[in-house]
């Protein structure tokens, strides 16, 4: 793997720290500060469901082979949850430019369809990496998750005064990753057909 490939990956993590974690927890606070219920209904949805992007950073910290195509399936799907909701997108269009909490929202829904894309690419280019991450030049993918283990286990060992280690991680993560597909099939199965595109984010809904 060459140079200008492992910093391009580096950034991309880098980047999808900021805008999947950073961004909409201060869009999280703002909208709640401004009483916006369509945008706040946009991060509750999102936060619900960027929690597989957490469960494949635990599988990448237990090496879990498959872990980088969760990572790239939890990108996509957070994309798809910030643009798929008709109501909300209709009540986003009602805002002109000058309602910063609105435009700032549409840039980060732009921002986190850009970054999933390109992550995308990147994983692409390492396309062996997707079913053979614990491979040497599968290592790059693995050094973010590397620098959260250490966080991590730091953490549990002050908390509980035990050790963290990687087999834990990928069970907690396979285990997760489980509850996490139950409860996308539910949601598929009973609320999608009932609801459809429309997330029902104000008392009354929308038709």
């Amino acid at each position: 793997m060459n140079v200008f490939n492992q910093i391009s990956i580096w950034l991309s993590f880098q980047l999808s720290i900021v805008c999947f974690i950073g961004v909409p927890i201060t869009l999280s606070f703002w909208s709640i500060k401004k009483r916006n219920k369509a945008v706040n209904k946009l991060l509750s949805v999102y936060w619900k469901i960027s929690l597989l992007f957490f469960i494949s950073l635990l599988l990448l910290i237990g090496k879990f082979n498959y872990a980088l195509v969760i990572s790239n399936i939890s990108t996509l799907l957070m994309t798809v949850s910030v643009w798929f909701w008709n109501d909300i997108n209709d009540e986003l269009r009602e805002y002109d430019f000058s309602y910063f909490l609105t435009t700032t929202t549409k840039i980060w829904r732009w921002t986190v369809t850009f970054i999933s894309l390109n992550f995308l690419i990147q994983s692409l280019q390492n396309f062996k990496c997707f079913s053979f991450i614990n491979s040497e030049e599968c290592s790059i993918w693995l050094q973010p998750s590397t620098n959260l283990y250490i966080f991590i286990k730091n953490l549990f060992n002050f908390f509980f005064g035990a050790n963290f280690t990687q087999p834990i991680a990928k069970f907690l993560g396979l285990f997760s990753l489980l509850i996490y597909i139950l409860g996308l099939i539910q949601w598929l199965i009973i609320k999608l057909p009932k609801n459809g595109r429309n997330s029902c984010f104000s008392e009354n809904g929308r038709n």
